[in-house]
């Protein structure tokens, strides 16, 4: 089997240690000399003095670690990541020791101080000694490089010397060992472990940000969400999933003056019901791999949206058949619905709790509609307003129910999420493709911070439920390697093909599934499911 990026990683820096010792032939001071800062002792960023990477090769070759590290502190960041790793991100211990440097000659002065992680693949316990050594406050500890026992004892170093441990986790099974870690530690551990989770694959260094989102429920209260923060709306995100801190490194490495930013966009957010929807939406798309992948079901299985409800036989049809989310129109169009119908559909549903209807999409009421959705709990489809214009009556009847939590979330329908002027309501959005130049809104979107995005097929003077579907030439050409999200003309008879050309993350089924706009075919809703059933 040939190696991942993180094995290679891994490798080389082992042979590097066997050649010129933990210190990497660098003179170290033999004491600390340097004061300590806690790590993420409050919320907020963690930016980091990152040269190069091996997914984007050289992104800041020259810079200069304390010039960075001073434009990180008078932004307010809460820390400064220092990467030591020299083959992949050319950094270098001394790097760590001249920040350690300034932030200490910073606190002389009484300015703003950052806490200062060593970041890097470590190994061995007496790295810890080292990076205390040369300043740190913290040290990164990846889980999935660490056996049990090895980060316990890395762990407990940490703890002795009074610095924190950044436990990275992604997989299964580094939960299960930040469990371990955080036993063996004890009371000490709410002090000494900070929980991070790595939006990027250190194997394949892809990046996707409902992985923080799908497991923020199962990390401690204090967490960070690390990598794919490229913009301020990136940070807003990962603050209304709920994450004490976020680690940002190329975006600011490359563009200082972004530091600022990102800094006040994450400290100026709070957890929310925006927030909520994703960790739900997530969850449920992980926790239906996890049990597709230990059963006979077709792993190829989309997430599925069932749009255009109008009648409630059809709704408890389709969640009976194992919807993931199901879509009422409130636009103008054969498939209108109204308030009173959404409400009563709610009631209907397997899980009924009054504290779902006195849910304000404000923080105040947020923990009691985060407690109505523990993961682990049978779970209902989630229920989405489609809107084409926020300021219809339609529209604002829409984002109404979705403040309430009757509705989980309002599809922003070939409309931007600024026009609806509410930074804290649940939504996504959806953008019209036809062309090529249609995908330059998809990319304004993206760096706007959208997790994910609808594709829908574009027709002239129809806002969706057409029946067409978007050409595949233009899919091939444009869409990239952004996980999928189709409608459009998607029936019972061509959704095997779709899957199988496209390995959409989910589709959204409208007018495939009905006789008429509005009235579901029981029969091709039974016939769409069937096609992702046991083989």
């Amino acid at each position: 089997m040939s190696e991942d990026i993180l094995q290679k990683i891994v490798r080389m820096r082992r042979e590097d240690i066997n050649r010129l010792g933990l210190n990497f032939d660098i003179e170290i001071p033999e004491a600390r000399r340097v004061g300590h800062t806690e790590f993420l002792g409050n919320a907020g960023a963690i930016l980091e003095v990152k040269r190069a990477s091996p997914s984007k090769g050289d992104i800041a070759p020259d810079l200069n670690p304390v010039e960075l590290a001073t434009t990180y502190a008078e932004a307010h960041a809460q820390a400064v990541s220092v990467l030591t790793e020299m083959n992949f991100f050319k950094g270098t211990l001394r790097d760590l020791i001249a920040v350690a440097d300034l932030m200490e000659r910073r606190r002389q002065q009484g300015l703003h101080t950052c806490a200062v992680l060593r970041k890097d693949f470590l190994l061995f316990e007496d790295e810890i000694d080292i990076a205390y050594r040369c300043g740190a406050d913290a040290v990164l500890l990846i889980a999935r490089i660490l056996d049990d026992a090895q980060l316990v004892k890395m762990a407990q170093r940490a703890q002795k010397f009074g610095i924190q441990a950044f436990v990275e986790v992604r997989e299964a099974d580094d939960f299960r060992k930040l469990a371990v870690v955080t036993a063996a530690l004890g009371d000490a551990a709410a002090k000494t472990i900070v929980a991070g989770v790595n939006s990027r694959d250190l194997a394949t260094f892809h990046t996707d940000p409902l992985i923080p989102a799908s497991v923020r429920s199962k990390l401690p209260a204090k967490a960070v969400f690390e990598s794919g923060i490229l913009s301020a709306a990136d940070a807003t995100y990962a603050r209304n999933l709920g994450f004490t801190g976020i680690l940002v490194g190329e975006a600011v490495a490359k563009n200082p003056p972004l530091a600022k930013d990102v800094v006040s966009a994450f400290e100026s957010g709070c957890e929310n019901a925006r927030g909520l929807f994703w960790k739900k939406l997530a969850e449920r798309k992980f926790a239906n791999n996890e049990t597709r992948a230990a059963s006979s079901q077709d792993a190829r299985r989309p997430l599925v949206k069932i749009c255009g409800i109008t009648r409630e036989e059809d709704g408890l049809l389709a969640a009976e058949l194992g919807a993931d989310m199901l879509g009422f129109v409130f636009s103008t169009t054969k498939r209108l619905t109204t308030e009173e119908f959404v409400r009563s559909f709610k009631n209907r549903l397997p899980r009924l709790s009054e504290a779902r209807n006195d849910v304000a999409c404000h923080p105040e009421p947020f923990d009691k509609l985060r407690d109505l959705n523990k993961v682990g709990e049978p779970v209902e489809p989630l229920l989405v307003g489609v809107i084409t214009d926020p300021n219809s009556i339609e529209g604002k009847t829409a984002i109404k129910l979705a403040c309430e939590g009757v509705l989980d979330a309002v599809q922003f329908h070939g409309i931007a999420p600024h026009e609806a002027g509410n930074a804290t309501l649940p939504y996504y959005c959806a953008a019209r493709v036809g062309a090529p130049e249609d995908f330059d809104y998809v990319a304004s979107l993206r760096k706007n911070g959208e997790p994910r995005i609808l594709l829908d097929a574009k027709v002239e003077g129809i806002p969706g439920g057409t029946g067409k579907t978007i050409p595949e030439s233009l899919l091939r050409e444009k869409a990239g390697d952004i996980p999928l999200w189709l409608a459009g003309g998607i029936t019972p008879e061509n959704v095997g093909t779709i899957v199988e050309k496209f390995h959409p993350e989910l589709i959204d089924v409208s007018s495939g599934v009905e006789d008429a706009p509005g009235i579901k075919n029981s029969e091709k809703l039974k016939a769409l499911f069937a096609e992702f059933a046991a083989k």
